[in-house]
């Protein structure tokens, strides 16, 4: 075998491997699951949950001319005997969360 084309062919690889890894990584996101996790997991800084949900399909959504794909859910919990009760909308792509409302 000839080094140069074992060379050119572990290069072709790796640049291939690279440009399939951005791809996929541009196109996944992130499970509905786990954003809810992460949200329980801050609204438990502050008290109890008592119930949560979360729609399990990304859908459009637009804050200040920016568009995303994002996740809409909610959480009831207590606060000193009064329940309140929490929606969000996160970003389907990184789980961060863009809004939180207080629904009555």
């Amino acid at each position: 075998m000839n080094w140069k084309s074992f060379i050119i062919g572990a290069a072709a690889g790796a640049i291939s491997s690279l440009a399939v890894r951005e791809i996929i990584s541009k196109n996944s996101t992130v499970s509905p699951e786990r954003v809810l996790a992460n949200v329980k997991k801050q609204f438990k800084q502050n008290g109890d949950i008592n119930g949560s949900w979360i729609h399990m399909e990304a859908v459009p959504y637009q804050k200040q001319h920016i568009h995303y794909q994002v996740y809409k859910g909610g959480i009831s919990k207590n606060n000193e005997g009064t329940a309140e009760q929490y929606e969000f909308v996160a970003d389907a792509k990184t789980g961060t969360v863009i809004d939180v409302h207080v629904t009555k």
